[in-house]
């Protein structure tokens, strides 16, 4: 990462960190236990694109930025801690070589371990709920965006690699 951060990337974390946020905080599904959208694709192109850190560092700071600036209810710094490790396990697994098994793998673990079980964690300190009622009523959130996230992380890594070919060779 630090052989690549110059303007150019600081200019694009910047812009993902921005869409996330947007994504996150306005185009998407939630209620106080439950939250469904697409706020993960800014977050997979950074890791893709420039790898674990840099993923990280857009889940983390878009989730920052994002409750100082449009906070939902009180902030949490687990959810953050969450966003940071999102981004570090896209990158993680999908950082110069994306297959389906490494997507699968990535997906599996964010959504299974990290936002099942961790964010149902946080929720369940936050606002006092049992932790098993609250799982269970989240398994329905992972239901739903494991498939999406599979189909929606096959399609754009497709199109980044293209997008990472051309630019190299300019």
């Amino acid at each position: 990462m630090k052989k690549r951060m110059n303007v150019h990337t600081l200019v694009m974390l910047s812009v993902l960190i921005a869409m996330e946020i947007i994504l996150s905080r306005f185009l998407s599904i939630a209620a106080w236990n439950v939250k469904i959208g697409f706020s993960f694709v800014p977050i997979v192109i950074a890791a893709v694109a420039y790898g674990p850190l840099a993923g990280g560092l857009v889940g983390g700071v878009a989730d920052l930025a994002g409750a100082l600036l449009f906070p939902i209810g009180a902030y949490f710094p687990g959810f953050t801690l969450t966003a940071l490790l999102t981004g570090i396990i896209y990158g993680l697994f999908l950082y110069k070589r994306q297959t389906l098994i490494r997507i699968s793998g990535a997906v599996a673990i964010n959504q299974l371990i990290l936002s099942l079980l961790l964010n149902t964690l946080w929720i369940s300190i936050l606002y006092g709920a049992e932790f098993g009622p609250l799982l269970t009523t989240r398994i329905f959130q992972c239901a739903i965006l494991i498939p999406v996230q599979l189909i929606v992380i096959g399609s754009i890594t497709k199109v980044i690699k293209v997008y990472l070919t051309k630019r190299v060779k300019v």
